[in-house]
């Protein structure tokens, strides 16, 4: 492992050694990943985390973003479609050739066939289970969901031929077909499934011990945000600036994402205020609003999470007389909506949890109506995917996008469509 400070690349016997520290300059190492079990992270991996979420340094993110980011990171090393292929096909081999010599004593002749059956039924098996697992990403259950299709058509094309040519068998044929036929359909049917709900690969107790040790070794990361503070008193503001209004307002369903936005001076490349819907900040709430309501044509863009508190944002900011109750003003739904989710070609990280799902059953009937059944059942089953787990540069172009048109790019391939509730 490479010291981040000197670049001097360090074994284990070399840190062990040195007590955890660089042989060159003594700068201690945060991770040790011969000691963290199946989640291996290192220093240099941990530092080129924070470069990338934040662009050369350049972007303000949160703990919560990084958390995602580092997540998603350790994910990108799961499953792989060519090494599933070639890991199927030596080992197809392996089976046949070793397992079946050894079973030949017992079952002879009959040995070569019953060892890469039993291979061929737990390599689909294997397969299935991954296209299920809460622990792999959605890009990782499509490839093995297309792993399955895959290994169906090696059993149909190489079975079918070794059952007649050599075998001369139609107990083997029969056999042959009914294992890749099931394949295939098991891995036809998984893609076509919706996203499945994940879990993180590690806890959030951990990664703040990684973040607390690594500022405590490194320094504070400049660009990782604190929790947004409230500051009830009101700021002091120049008269004159008050006198003028927005032309666009952005709410967010959490002081979290406001304050990434602001941080991040989306307000000022954009002409726009931006708030949250519990007031943040608060020390220019009143004041924001006072020269907002000056604007009668005021649009409005609410950005909230895919949850049943987001899903409510509309509906507050109609009905508050805090926001816009009786007002007719324009307001732009630029998501995250369960359709919007749904609608993507790569998937997004969903959570599940029960008080989401109890949250989305007291949803208020005006709310509901807004969904169609299957948006419903999806919050009703517990789902929710946090705007958090998208970078600072993948939010600021969502809502660029949103803002500019009708259509949002959620990543490089997939769109939403932005629904106008005014």
């Amino acid at each position: 492992m490479k010291c981040i400070r000197c670049g001097t690349d360090n074994n284990l016997k070399d840190r062990t050694a040195n007590q955890g520290r660089c042989k060159n300059c003594s700068h201690p190492f945060v991770f040790e990943p011969t000691t963290m079990g199946a989640i291996k992270i290192t220093d240099p991996m941990f530092a080129k985390a924070i470069e990338k979420i934040s662009v050369n340094n350049t972007l303000f993110f949160t703990p919560k973003q990084l958390f995602y980011f580092l997540d998603n990171r350790l994910r990108k090393k799961s499953l792989n479609l060519f090494g599933l292929v070639f890991t199927y096909l030596f080992f197809s081999i392996w089976a046949t050739v070793f397992v079946g010599s050894i079973l030949s004593s017992i079952f002879q002749d009959t040995a070569f066939i019953l060892a890469p059956l039993i291979f061929n039924v737990v390599f689909i098996i294997y397969l299935f289970q991954q296209t299920k697992s809460i622990k792999i990403n959605y890009q990782g259950r499509k490839t093995a969901a297309r792993g399955l299709q895959i290994l169906g058509g090696v059993i149909l094309i190489i079975g079918i031929f070794t059952s007649i040519s050599v075998l001369d068998s139609f107990t083997a044929f029969t056999i042959c077909v009914i294992l890749g036929m099931t394949s295939i359909y098991l891995g036809t049917k998984q893609l076509s499934l919706s996203q499945l709900s994940q879990e993180f690969l590690f806890d959030n107790s951990q990664f703040q011990q990684w973040l607390s040790r690594w500022q405590q070794i490194n320094g504070s990361i400049h660009h990782i945000l604190p929790t947004p503070r409230e500051q009830n008193s009101p700021a002091s503001i120049n008269p004159d600036i008050t006198v003028y209004s927005f032309d666009r307002l952005v709410v967010c369903d959490s002081a979290n994402l406001a304050q990434i936005l602001i941080a991040n001076n989306f307000h000022f490349e954009n002409n726009c205020a931006i708030l949250s819907i519990t007031g943040y900040p608060q020390s220019i709430f009143a004041t924001t609003m006072e020269m907002l309501r000056r604007n009668p044509s005021l649009e409005v863009y609410a950005f909230h999470d895919c949850s049943p508190t987001g899903m409510s944002l509309i509906h507050n900011l109609r009905t508050s007389p805090q926001w816009f109750a009786d007002s007719n003003i324009k307001i732009i739904d630029v998501g995250l909506t369960p359709r919007q989710i749904m609608a993507t070609k790569r998937g997004m990280f969903i959570l599940s949890s029960t008080e989401s799902a109890q949250a989305a059953r007291q949803l208020l009937p005006e709310i509901k109506d807004r969904l169609s059944a299957e948006e419903l059942q999806w919050l009703e089953t517990g789902n929710f995917v946090e705007l958090e787990s998208f970078t600072p540069q993948r939010l600021i172009k969502i809502l660029n996008r949103g803002i500019a048109g009708t259509t949002i790019l959620v990543d490089d391939e997939s769109e939403y469509v932005v629904e106008n509730f005014g």
